[in-house]
């Protein structure tokens, strides 16, 4: 079964390749033009256009982009001329370190506020923190980060509102800066995960095996705890890789909002510039980073699920 999820996994990652490569060969206009501006010659969009082997068949352009991606070589920055994997290495890492950031806030928090939740339901507590939750989910990211930053950066002047950061920033200075932009991830992905923890623990609830826990006298916090929620992971750790998935691949809004430097940042400068091949590199690593941990998703699903880990 993992075997068949690998291999799903590599042709929907093939797949996604040669969308990104078709969907940015429809870009309309040309890109050695819009590069160079209106002042370009023939003879330099020709130069151009070798440079960035624009000059070749689309299939043979294909696949000298996924042979290079595959052995590491994304090419070389139109914009600036540096290397892309350079170029990205930077980026790449600061957002995992912002979505580790949200991830670190907003899993331990879904957790508790579901089973939470669960313990007293259809209370005041359970029905306030649905629809809090169900209201942040409602917003758009962008219009969740304005609150925060007029909250908390304009009126309160607690954190900055531009979380700038750069490799002499320091480890607190940087999670610092990077309150908001976390907070504001956090309260995107938080209703998600604490929704599918406190309907896990109260489908489970209703077992024979929770009931004999009743009648013995157990208290409730010590039945969600030690017996339903061990019982309740798999679903709950399905939801929470694929929010995870999110926090990393859906940060370009948050990124641009916060102008912090990162993936989601460097993939909308690239479209503004038309550097195709930085375009395609951060395309098709956010779609790996998707796949990969959809895939994690799914294999951990089978492993904390006896009756898929041991079928008959």
């Amino acid at each position: 079964m993992v075997a068949q999820r690998l291999g799903l996994g590599l042709l929907t990652l093939f797949a996604v390749s040669l969308i990104i490569f078709l969907g940015v060969e429809a870009l309309p206009g040309n890109a050695a033009e819009a590069i160079l501006g209106q002042s370009a010659t023939p003879e330099t969009v020709a130069a151009l256009e070798r440079q960035m082997g624009l000059d070749l068949p689309p299939h043979e352009r294909y696949f000298k982009w996924l042979g290079g991606m595959l052995q590491g070589d994304f090419g070389v920055s139109i914009a600036n001329g540096r290397e892309i994997s350079e170029l990205i290495g930077v980026r790449f890492a600061n957002t995992l370190f912002l979505a580790l950031m949200a991830a670190l806030i907003s899993v331990p928090l879904a957790l508790v506020l579901g089973i939470l939740a669960a313990l007293y339901r259809n209370s005041i507590y359970d029905r306030s923190v649905n629809i809090v939750t169900l209201s942040s989910i409602s917003f758009p990211e962008f219009f969740v980060a304005y609150i925060l930053i007029l909250i908390f950066a304009v009126t309160a002047g607690w954190f900055p509102s531009l979380a700038n950061v750069g490799p002499e920033t320091t480890l607190w200075e940087r999670v610092y800066r990077c309150v908001l932009p976390a907070a504001t991830l956090t309260l995107v992905v938080v209703a998600h995960m604490m929704r599918m923890t406190r309907a896990a623990i109260i489908n489970l609830l209703a077992s024979p095996y929770i009931e004999m826990a009743n009648l013995k006298g157990m208290s409730r916090s010590r039945i969600i705890v030690h017996h339903a929620l061990p019982n309740a992971w798999a679903p709950v750790v399905n939801v929470i890789v694929i929010n995870l998935a999110y926090l990393i691949v859906g940060v370009v809004i948050v990124e641009v909002v916060f102008v912090y430097p990162g993936l989601g940042q460097l993939i909308v400068d690239s479209v503004r510039t038309r550097d195709i091949p930085v375009v395609q590199a951060c395309s098709i690593i956010f779609a790996a980073t998707y796949v990969l941990l959809n895939l994690t998703a799914d294999i951990l699903s089978i492993v904390t699920n006896p009756r898929l880990l041991h079928p008959r």
